[in-house]
């Protein structure tokens, strides 16, 4: 049995018309309306906004840039420097060395070493035994060059002797003036042999004591390079140098302008790499040549004995090079980069302005600046490093 089931359009028509409105506006797409006071109010702000713009407008300003608000604006520390009198310093490295080294070597004909009587560090006087080199052959020469003078003594008594008969007999007629002239001769020649063997005597003499090597000159001995039983000869090379009376100096490297302010004579003061004890000297010669590669030049630079001073060491000068005017400011004023040096100066307008500069001498009371400022600015002492050119600041004037 077949059950059809009709649902007819009728079954609505018993819905409230008002209720289906309702619920069709729901489901539309325009949504709520803005509410009033939204609007209003949005009115009132842009009406705000275009009072304030009028009231600049009418004013003729305008709002200040942040950066030119100077309250804002970082302080710094400046001072006014002057001028002063410095006196001007050069500093300069160089090596130390003896003023006057004496190589001393062998002077004869050399031989096995016997024996070394001093060593490095040692003060040595004129004249005094440095080594000694075996003569155990040289004496035995000089021993039988003195029995040829015994030779050579005989035979010239020998011929005087005759030569005293032969006068003699000269008178009685037995003799001739002949013979009498070659006893004669034979006599000088017998005699001028004595002499010849007596300078080949003393030669010898001379020679075996060559072979000891001797000071030449009082002074400091700076190096030994010989050792008991070594051989030695006319080329070997020295064994012993020494320093003149123990002067020493340093070689100061100065460049073709720091020479020029120098003179013979001027005062400097030498301190040796890795020691806190300095020496007093004087300039003793300026160098009359330009080294072409490096153009530099030297200054030698004279200074008493000390231990201390080490011939071959590093040390650095410190040279005064007389008083000039200058301005001083400390080292953390002055920078620098790859255009060279430059301060900070604050102008009237309370903006940092970047000054190049030209630093001279460096002295325990700050930088000398010998060119860009003439002292009466307003430098910025520190925090350089932070400022732009340009930029505003609040200087505030160092308290002495």
């Amino acid at each position: 049995m077949n059950y059809e089931t009709t649902i007819r359009a009728d079954a609505a028509e018993g819905v409230n018309a008002d209720y289906a409105g309702d619920y069709a506006g729901e489901r539309s797409p325009g949504g709520p309306a803005i509410p009033r006071w939204l609007v209003v109010g949005g009115l009132g702000l842009f009406g705000l906004l275009l009072a304030i713009a009028a009231y600049f407008a009418l004013a003729g300003g305008e709002p200040a840039p942040v950066d030119d608000d100077n309250s804002q604006a970082p302080s710094v520390t400046v001072v006014t420097p002057g001028t002063t009198m410095v006196a001007g310093e050069i500093e300069a490295p160089g090596t130390l060395a003896a003023r006057r080294p004496m190589p001393v070597g062998v002077v004869g004909e050399g031989g096995q070493v016997l024996s070394v009587n001093v060593d490095a560090g040692d003060w040595v006087q004129q004249g005094q035994v440095l080594a000694v080199i075996d003569r155990s052959v040289q004496v035995q020469q000089a021993e039988a060059q003195a029995a040829q003078i015994e030779v050579a003594r005989a035979d010239a008594k020998l011929a005087q002797a005759n030569l005293d008969r032969a006068l003699q007999l000269v008178a009685r007629g037995f003799v001739s003036k002949a013979d009498v002239d070659r006893l004669t001769a034979t006599r000088d020649a017998a005699a001028a042999r004595v002499k010849v063997a007596q300078a080949q005597l003393s030669e010898q003499r001379a020679r075996n004591q060559r072979l000891n090597i001797l000071a030449p000159a009082t002074g400091y001995v700076l190096s030994r390079n010989v050792e008991r039983g070594q051989t030695v000869g006319g080329g070997s090379p020295a064994l012993f140098t020494i320093a003149s009376g123990g002067e020493m100096e340093m070689l100061a490297q100065l460049s073709e302008e720091q020479l020029a302010k120098l003179s013979v004579g001027t005062v400097a003061t030498i301190t040796p790499t890795g020691s806190e004890q300095t020496f007093q000297g004087q300039i003793w010669q300026l160098s009359p040549v330009i080294d072409q590669a490096t153009r530099q030049g030297t200054a030698r630079i004279a200074l008493s004995f000390n231990p201390a001073l080490r011939p071959g060491g590093f040390a650095t000068a410190r040279i005064n090079s007389g008083s000039f005017t200058a301005t001083l400011l400390p080292e953390s004023a002055v920078l620098a980069d790859a255009k060279g040096s430059f301060v900070y100066v604050v102008g009237s307008d309370n903006k940092a302005v970047r000054r190049p500069v030209k630093t001279g001498a460096v002295t325990e009371r700050g930088v000398a600046i010998v060119e860009g400022l003439t002292g009466s600015e307003k430098v910025v002492l520190r925090a350089g490093g932070f400022l732009n050119p340009g930029e505003s600041v609040n200087p505030q004037l160092q308290k002495k």
